[in-house]
C-alpha cells in the first residue's frame, strides 16, 4: 500500500505541531507540506500533491471551504478533512458541499484525527461523534414535519436512527451489533432499510435529507461564531 501524503494548513503554528506530532505516530504517513494560508494551501497541494489535506476553516485570504472548493479541482485525487472548533449543523453542511469528506472538532484531535485519515483514505466520510449526535439528535422528535414530502413508512425508526449514528461514527456492523444488543445479521438488514428508504449511501447525504426536510433544526449563530458568507461519513460497508 502506498504512503500517504498529508498536507496540514492551520494559521496557528502551534496546532499544525501538533497535528504533524499525532500523525507522525504513523510511519506509513508523510507530512509533505505546511501551509499557514489559504492560497498557501492550494499552490503546495498543487506542487506536492496530497494524498490527504487536513484545513483549518479560519485561514487568512481564503476560508477553508474555498480552499477545499478549488483544491478538489486543481488536485481531485486529494481528500479533504476540516480541522475547526465549530460545530454548527450549517457549518458541517457547508463543507460537505465543498467537497469535504472529514470533519473533526479540534477538540477530538488527539482523539479522533487518525481515525478520520484513515477512514477518508479509504474513500470513506468521516464526522468527529459529537457532530454527528448534533446532526441526529432531533430526528425522531421533528420528522413529522417531513411528511409531506416524504411517503409514510419512508421515515427511519429510532432504532434506525441508533444504527445510523453508529455508522457515522465508523463502527462496524459487528461493533453495532454488540453495542445495540442485537446480531450482526439485524444490523446488516437495518442498514439496508435505511438505504432503501431514504436512497442514500453516505452520511453527508443523510444530514442535507435531513435540513432540506426540516428533519434537524439549524442551531442559531453563537455570539463568537463567524458568520457564513457565499458558501461556507459514507455509510460503512461490512
Amino acid at each position: 500500500m502506498k504512503s500517504l501524503r498529508i498536507l496540514i494548513a492551520d494559521d496557528h503554528e502551534l496546532v499544525r505541531r501538533g497535528t504533524r506530532q499525532l500523525l507522525l505516530t504513523r510511519s506509513d504517513w508523510k507530512i509533505v507540506a505546511e501551509a499557514s494560508s489559504g492560497r498557501e494551501a492550494i499552490e503546495k497541494a498543487k506542487k506536492h500533491k496530497p494524498t490527504i489535506a487536513i484545513l483549518d476553516l479560519g485561514m487568512p485570504d481564503m476560508d477553508g471551504l474555498e480552499v477545499t472548493r478549488q483544491l478538489r479541482k486543481e488536485v481531485p485525487e486529494a481528500r479533504v478533512i476540516i480541522l475547526t472548533m465549530h460545530d454548527s449543523i450549517l457549518m458541517v453542511q457547508r463543507a460537505l458541499e465543498s467537497g469535504a469528506s472529514g470533519y473533526v472538532l479540534k477538540s477530538d484531535l488527539t482523539k479522533y484525527l487518525v481515525k478520520a485519515v484513515q477512514k477518508v483514505s479509504q474513500g470513506k466520510q468521516f464526522l468527529t461523534p459529537q457532530v454527528s449526535d448534533i446532526a441526529l439528535r432531533d430526528c425522531v422528535t421533528n420528522k413529522a414535519t417531513a411528511n409531506s414530502n416524504t411517503k409514510p413508512g419512508m421515515q427511519p425508526s429510532q432504532r434506525e436512527l441508533e444504527v445510523i449514528r453508529l455508522l457515522a461514527e465508523g463502527k462496524s456492523n459487528k461493533e453495532i451489533g454488540l453495542e445495540l444488543g442485537i446480531a450482526t445479521r439485524t444490523v446488516e438488514t437495518h442498514r439496508a432499510r435505511i438505504l432503501s428508504k431514504l436512497d442514500i449511501h453516505s452520511v453527508a447525504q443523510l444530514i442535507h435529507y435531513a435540513i432540506r426536510h426540516r428533519i434537524i433544526p439549524i442551531p442559531p449563530s453563537r455570539p463568537n461564531e463567524p458568520q457564513v458568507v457565499n458558501g461556507s461519513q459514507e455509510l460503512q460497508k461490512p
